[in-house]
């Protein structure tokens, strides 16, 4: 792997760790910056999905006593059971949507510009979301304050809203934590279930991506997969710790904000061709 190469996989890796708990859509961003860096195919796609096991790495580590404890517990503690049963509910509807629609998905959406418009209308909802759950929590508190008050029908609701994510620009994160927010969760309980719904989510999706491209790749792919990986690991480690104090006392309209200028920003450029984006 050259040096250039190598550093357009850094980049990449960053780039994921950093926006995939973000309600700002990490695979919005990597198809941008690959179109940016002309780091572009269909192994890009396949390393794209790959990388994101080190941001998923990053949360089991920051949550890796819980993560012991519902596991420890999932024979005899109905606590622990409970909770590992609101993740795999949540996680299903993505699931089955996400192999029923991928091919689709890829070929019409995996643009900068259909992008763009995902991230402008996911920040207007954003915007609205927090405003109506301002006006709610100022009339009662948050249904659901913390993530072992949930119920099943609420797993299930996040589970819905996190399959809008399967439309590139979204965010998963983004599509969890503010639908959360939507049914009732407080801003701190619906951010800590988002990520534990991440590690089904993404480690399923790396593992059938790897495995529907088993034929494409080689040994020689595995320094870029690999760097990539530590890279994401790295920046999602910190993006994580991060979040967590800054939810503690912030609301999501920052980024609601950035979504609507930078997807403005992506059409603006695309349209006066300032900026050639690749597809």
């Amino acid at each position: 792997m050259d040096f250039i190469l190598a550093l357009k996989v850094i980049v990449m890796g960053i780039v994921e760790g950093l926006t995939e708990f973000l309600p700002i859509s990490s695979t919005g961003h990597l198809i941008l910056a690959g179109s940016l860096l002309n780091f572009t195919g269909e192994k890009i796609k396949v390393f794209e999905i790959v990388i994101q096991a080190g941001a998923i790495f990053a949360v089991c580590w920051e949550y890796r006593h819980r993560i012991a404890q519902v596991l420890t517990g999932l024979g005899s503690d109905v606590k622990a059971q409970r909770f590992a049963l609101h993740v795999i509910v949540a996680f299903l509807p993505a699931a089955i949507l996400g192999l029923l629609f991928s091919k689709q998905i890829k070929a019409y959406l995996f643009k900068p510009v259909p992008v763009a418009l995902a991230f402008i209308l996911g920040g207007l909802f954003i915007l609205w979301t927090e405003r109506r759950h301002q006006q709610h929590t100022q009339v009662r508190p948050s249904q659901v304050e913390n993530i072992d008050d949930m119920r099943l029908i609420d797993a299930l609701k996040i589970g819905l809203a996190q399959s809008l994510a399967l439309i590139p620009g979204t965010s998963r994160s983004g599509a969890s934590i503010i639908g959360a927010m939507w049914f009732g969760m407080s801003r701190k309980a619906a951010t800590e279930f988002s990520f534990f719904l991440a590690i089904p989510t993404l480690l399923g999706a790396t593992v059938y991506s790897l495995y529907k491209a088993r034929n494409e790749l080689s040994s020689a792919d595995i320094p870029m997969f690999s760097l990539g990986t530590v890279a994401a690991f790295i920046s999602a480690f910190f993006c994580v710790r991060w979040l967590l104090r800054y939810v503690s006392s912030h609301n999501f309209n920052a980024f609601a904000w950035y979504r609507i200028a930078f997807g403005c920003m992506i059409l603006i450029t695309a349209y006066t061709g300032l900026i050639t984006w690749a597809e």
